[in-house]
């Protein structure tokens, strides 16, 4: 199945580009949450009228995103939580607790922007947590777990 990119799509292209995908990830994925459209005559030429306001749409969400990455470098975010002796936690500080944090400080983030790629936290320290805000935009978030 050919589509064409409606947005830029990790792993597969960007704006504008006509690839071919399974047909499943294509009707499934791709089509219903407005990444692409099925690649026809009438879509293509559709698509070539709408260009320059879907790359200008693009090029303000990158910005929105660079500046956001540049608010949240500047951000120390604390979080306390109860913990035993040695500084293990009781209990565990995930994705949600991160972005409540974050967005209390001053910079909108979601749940689904913060990375944990080893699970969420369980002993109390100083972390680097990678936000990734756009699909070209990662920042970098100095946490600090403070034990009670």
């Amino acid at each position: 199945m050919d589509v064409i990119l409606l947005e830029k799509v990790p792993n597969l292209g960007s704006l504008g580009d006509k690839v071919s995908v399974r047909p499943g990830y294509g009707r499934n994925f791709l089509i219903p949450k407005g990444k692409a459209v099925a690649a026809t005559a009438a879509k293509l030429a559709e698509f070539e009228q709408r260009r320059a306001e879907l790359e200008k749409k693009a090029s303000e969400e990158l910005a929105a995103a660079q500046a956001r990455a540049e608010a949240v470098a500047r951000l120390n975010v604390s979080i306390a939580q109860k913990a035993g002796e040695e500084g293990k936690l009781y209990g565990s500080v995930g994705t949600k607790d991160i972005a409540e944090a974050v967005t209390a400080a001053g910079v909108p983030v979601e749940r689904h922007e913060v990375r944990l790629p080893h699970g969420p936290i369980r002993l109390a320290g100083d972390y680097e947590i990678t936000l990734h805000l756009h699909s070209d935009v990662n920042a970098t978030l100095n946490l600090k777990v403070i034990g009670e």
